[in-house]
């Protein structure tokens, strides 16, 4: 497999280790993403070449806004404020995640109905504009509801990827079922290894 984090540091935007980059998110309630999301592909996600992701750290990325040193502290609070205000008229929605896709660079499950994730990230993105204008990239430039089991990192070349999708067909898990409740906005970076993050914000969908 190849290294994720050598991606997103390589790309037009790079993001670079120890970074600190404001982030939209849902974030899962940690002990569902323990029991259904972690525990049932523990083995698959610790195999050599990868970064298994913590319960705690699991997520669904809506919106990669910029660097968090590039806005200031009121422009931060006026982001939160416009994301409240139009996330008044968006509804809770549950989005089921499959079980695990073996790809080049990450294990993930991808996510249905895409529509609603879709909703967030361009509701987000037109939030985001009104504040800072088109000082920060749309990232991503296309949008899919998707949670990260485990990153490729240096060693990647070790995570044999026909290897795994054996192992992956021996282990049990099924779909499950996230309610999607609330965005949560976030300081997140990464070391190569792991992307964690500080809380700066949690805006509820009370539509």
């Amino acid at each position: 497999m190849e290294d994720f984090f050598a991606r997103v540091e390589a790309r037009a935007h790079a993001w670079p280790p120890g970074r600190r980059d404001l982030h939209w998110l849902v974030v899962p309630d940690e002990a569902l993403a323990r029991e259904y999301l972690y525990e049932p592909y523990r083995i698959l996600a610790g195999q050599p070449g990868l970064y298994p992701v913590q319960p705690r750290w699991m997520h669904i990325t809506v919106l990669h806004a910029g660097p968090q040193d590039s806005a200031s502290p009121a422009e931060i609070d006026q982001l939160v404020t416009e994301v409240t205000k139009r996330a008044a008229d968006i509804a809770p929605y549950e989005l089921t995640l499959s079980r695990p896709d073996i790809g080049n660079a990450v294990i993930e499950s991808k996510g249905h109905p895409g529509a609603p994730h879709r909703a967030l990230w361009e509701m987000t993105w037109q939030a985001q504009r009104k504040v800072v204008g088109d000082r920060w990239p749309r990232i991503p430039a296309a949008s899919y509801p998707h949670l990260t089991h485990a990153y490729a990192g240096a060693e990647g070349h070790l995570a044999d990827r026909g290897m795994l999708k054996v192992l992956l067909s021996d282990l049990p898990g099924g779909p499950v079922r996230v309610p999607v409740t609330a965005l949560t906005l976030v300081a997140e970076w990464h070391d190569r290894r792991e992307i964690v993050w500080d809380v700066l914000a949690e805006v509820p969908l009370a539509g």
